[in-house]
């Protein structure tokens, strides 16, 4: 799902931090806490400016996955085993892992106050999945029986606008048929895609209402207090929801996200309590936040990849896999980890984070530095003699992709010319386009805890255009492999077709894997107890005032 803003030394938009916490907003035990005080003084956070309007079923990035994130409650949340645990699902059940039964846990609301149903869920999904409305998640329904019929492929017609595999049974039950069976299918749940949508989200035209982009009505911890017009506003602002069955943060009712242009500026803001949580320091900052924060800045295991991005289906230059292979010799990835992140990250050896079931260390043969190798290996294969190189400015990247721009030069012994984008949406904007043929800064932050999630969503042919393959990867024996473990009742079965599906990428090397992320974040003298959950996004009722 989410590529992230950040080079994350924090997490959020940042590559997703595997929080020893427990993730759940509570919904269950907790319905009778109190919102409690009259405090409007609201938590601030550092946010950039989300890649599009606040349509769940169109948001694939971290930005904007956050402030959904406190709008919405997901149907499962994880735990610290990183198994999912029912949330807003009373139950979620199989018998043969193809057709499964949901039922809604009752309580919940929308914010305007009517109930919450089986056919809102049913309605989000159709409305992501059909090709003609152009969701940027509808590659996450393509194992519902009967998306091939809503989404047939480019320049092909729909024969229908909904999925015959999803059924609403009654007000709280809706039963799911895959194409075939998919034991990770309740582990996705937890998705910002999987959220309901209520009827006023779409308007009269069958298209997504702006009105509701602006202003989404949720079923969450926090509902919006005015529209947010993006490009203009600064800020996006929230209040507690009184009718949440959920547990609810004592003391303070009131959530600003603050929209940051530069990380470096959000730190500061920090250091002067104008900011509450920064979750994307920057890496000028890591060196000394423990000094200036002292038990206010935490480093955690994070589940998130950093690396640098190949245009494959639209630039003939990289399309060689030796080039792409020359290029990851070339970088140094302890100097980078070392030095630009003082050890808050680590070098990437494998597409799969070691936080995740199914990394196997040292698999990466590409990832070893070796620039003798690379220049021969790159000279031998005519790669090109200027590179362009782009990054998100507002994710605290420069640094270490000049660092990369210098391994390059001094081992290749060609020209680097990087380019940043003023903010994360305008890359993603221009890799969506196919503007930019350059190689490119991209960030994972894991949807949901399975080796599955570090595959198909980036690298499938089915995300292309539908999901975040930004690269156009695409190879019809890494789509099979990953299909086998998807099918495959035994985990452990589905695990290795898994690894072998990671081995075709780690000859292919469609992405070039650079550093495996830490959750690195920091919060003001206003507010304790701040945990960051598996998603990488703020456990809001947990924070308390200080």
């Amino acid at each position: 799902m989410r590529v992230t803003k950040g080079a994350r030394i924090v997490a959020s938009a940042a590559l997703l931090a595997i929080a020893v916490a427990a993730c759940g907003s509570g919904a269950s035990g907790s319905g009778d806490s109190a919102a409690g005080g009259g405090d409007d003084t609201p938590v601030r956070m550092e946010l950039g400016e989300p890649q599009k309007l606040l349509f769940p079923q169109d948001t694939t990035e971290s930005e904007g996955a956050e402030v959904l994130a406190a709008l919405f409650d997901p149907l499962v949340t994880y735990n610290d085993k990183k198994e999912p645990v029912e949330e807003a699902a009373e139950s979620i059940t199989t018998d043969d892992s193809k057709v499964w039964t949901i039922k809604l846990k009752p309580g919940y609301t929308w914010h305007d106050g009517t109930p919450v149903k089986a056919a809102d869920y049913a309605r989000a999904w159709n409305f992501a999945a059909l090709q003609d409305n152009a969701m940027s998640s509808s590659f996450f329904f393509g194992r519902v029986d009967g998306y091939d019929d809503v989404h047939p492929g480019e320049g092909k017609t729909p024969t229908a606008k909904e999925m015959k595999g999803l059924k609403v049974v009654d007000d709280n039950t809706l039963e799911v048929t895959l194409n075939a069976p998919f034991s990770q299918f309740k582990t996705m749940l937890g998705y910002t895609a999987f959220y309901p949508l209520p009827e006023k989200a779409i308007g009269a035209d069958g298209k997504l209402s702006q009105e509701y982009g602006e202003n989404p009505i949720g079923q969450g911890l926090f509902k919006m207090d005015k529209p947010y017009k993006k490009g203009t506003d600064t800020a996006i602002d929230l209040s507690v929801y009184d009718k949440f069955p959920g547990k609810k943060p004592a003391g303070w009712t009131k959530l600003q996200f603050k929209i940051y242009t530069s990380s470096e500026t959000a730190w500061n803001d920090l250091q002067a309590d104008n900011l509450d949580i920064h979750d994307s320091l920057p890496p000028t900052a890591i060196g000394t936040a423990k000094t200036l924060l002292g038990d206010r800045f935490k480093q955690e295991p994070d589940a998130g990849v950093g690396y640098i991005g190949v245009p494959l289906a639209y630039n003939k230059e990289w399309q060689n896999a030796d080039l792409r292979k020359a290029v990851s010799m070339a970088i140094d990835r302890k100097t980078i980890t070392e030095t630009v992140f003082s050890g808050a990250m680590t070098p990437a050896d494998d597409f799969i984070n070691p936080a995740i079931q199914g990394n196997r260390p040292g698999i990466c043969t590409a990832c070893t530095y070796n620039p003798a190798e690379a220049k021969k290996l790159y000279e031998a294969n005519n790669g090109p003699k200027s590179i362009d190189l782009g990054y998100n400015a507002d994710g605290g990247h420069k640094e270490w992709i000049e660092a990369v721009a210098n391994n390059l030069r001094a081992n290749l012994g060609v020209e680097v010319k990087t380019q940043p984008f003023e903010k994360f949406q305008g890359i993603l904007d221009a890799l969506d386009a196919k503007e930019f043929k350059g190689l490119f800064r991209m960030g994972w932050a894991i949807d949901y805890p399975s080796p599955e999630n570090y595959l198909t969503p980036i690298f499938g042919t089915g995300s292309i255009g539908t999901g975040s393959n930004y690269g156009g990867y695409s190879n019809k024996e890494f789509d099979e492999t990953v299909a086998k473990g998807d099918q495959a009742t035994d985990p452990a079965e589905g695990l290795k077709f898994y690894q072998q599906a990671d081995d075709i990428l780690l000859k292919d090397l469609p992405y070039i894997p650079v550093y495996f992320y830490r959750l690195n974040y920091g919060y003001s003298t206003k507010i304790n107890n701040v945990k960051v959950n598996l998603l990488n996004q703020v456990e809001w009722a947990d924070v308390t005032k200080a």
